[in-house]
């Protein structure tokens, strides 16, 4: 698969494109996002120290870890994960990283608690809320994060899936559909349910994960779909229970049982369990998923706001920890007075 990069103004394959970035990288690099935790926490000390480490499970490098920090002047984080290795191998990076993003200190230890029945509250029904989604991510032992699995270990992962989902219990029981091969119609209905995941993000193109693409990628859901898992895009596996209006109660409820059918399938499968860091939580490419893994979200109808305008709406939601973004996605922009709302960390 080829992409145009801007930079040199011609078409490039992705080989080509990382074979430049880690010629360009055998020196200190020059990192675009002067502002990003990375400017701040990878320094020339450290890059001598770390940059000849290759890790054991992808052959993952400090040099791909930081290239959005590198190739972009807009990241905040600007830093990925190829594998559980690179979190221990470049802990002189991560860990400050971490620790700054999240607000832990150094000898944090992480805890998580999915017991659905001591939740006591939920939405106010009058409140306008079109739908609630819940969602984590999960990585399975043993095989490479997004940004650094290899092609092998993506197909292994994916195959370890599709046979794993036809053991969930009956109210999560449904269908994979893999991305190669796709047929069209089925395309059009995952496209028309707002299911189906896309190429073409610059951060993920440029963090490594569109490599091979669509090969060894899909998307399950089960028979209302309520219960979905993608496979293969930002992390292993994303598990996602979602559903029309405000029942944040059923929703949780539905991603426990799920998250639990899923792991317990693919343990029987291969014997492997989900990465979990006794100091970070369950394993993730991306440093600011890490814990829980947890995004909860709500699409509502915020007419005020939107007439005092978005700067004032971050603003509150930065008060409350949470985070506010367009109905298309963390990167697609904003259309009418619904918005998506969700914690920050």
């Amino acid at each position: 698969k080829q992409w145009f990069n801007a930079e040199y103004g011609k078409f490039q394959t992705f080989q080509h494109y990382f074979k430049q970035i880690n010629l360009r990288m055998s020196a200190f690099p020059q990192i675009k996002s002067t502002h990003s935790l990375v400017a701040k926490h990878v320094t020339k000390e450290k890059w001598d120290k770390l940059s000849g480490i290759t890790t054991k499970t992808s052959g993952f490098t400090l040099a791909k870890a930081i290239a959005c920090a590198v190739e972009f002047d807009n990241q905040h984080c600007g830093i990925y994960a190829g594998d559980w290795d690179s979190y221990k191998d470049f802990a002189d990076v991560f860990d400050p990283i971490i620790q700054e993003y999240h607000g832990i200190s150094a000898d944090a230890k992480h805890t998580s608690d999915m017991d659905f029945s001591k939740i006591t509250g939920n939405v106010n029904p009058n409140a306008p809320v079109h739908s609630t989604r819940i969602r984590v991510g999960r990585s399975i032992d043993g095989f490479g994060l997004s940004p650094g699995i290899t092609k092998e270990q993506r197909l292994g992962v994916e195959k370890l899936f599709s046979s794993a989902c036809k053991k969930f219990p009956e109210d999560l029981a449904g269908e994979y559909y893999p991305l190669t091969g796709m047929d069209e119609k089925v395309r059009q209905q995952l496209v028309d349910d707002h299911f189906l995941f896309m190429s073409g993000d610059r951060n993920l193109t440029v963090a490594g994960m569109e490599r091979d693409w669509p090969e060894g990628r899909g998307i399950f859901h089960n028979k209302e779909k309520t219960f979905l898992v993608w496979v293969n895009e930002e992390d292993q596996l994303r598990i996602i229970s979602m559903e029309k209006g405000g029942d944040v109660l059923g929703v949780f409820k539905r991603l426990a049982k799920g998250i639990s059918a899923v792991g317990d399938s693919v343990k029987a499968e291969c014997g492997k369990d989900f990465c979990l860091d006794e100091k970070y939580g369950y394993v993730h490419s991306c440093p600011t998923n890490l814990g829980t893994g947890m995004r909860a979200s709500v699409h509502i109808d915020l007419p005020g706001w939107t007439k005092d305008g978005v700067e004032k709406l971050q603003a509150r939601c930065e008060e409350l920890a949470l985070q506010p973004r367009g109905t298309r996605g963390e990167s697609g922009g904003q259309t009418g007075h619904t918005y998506d709302i969700s914690n920050k960390h």
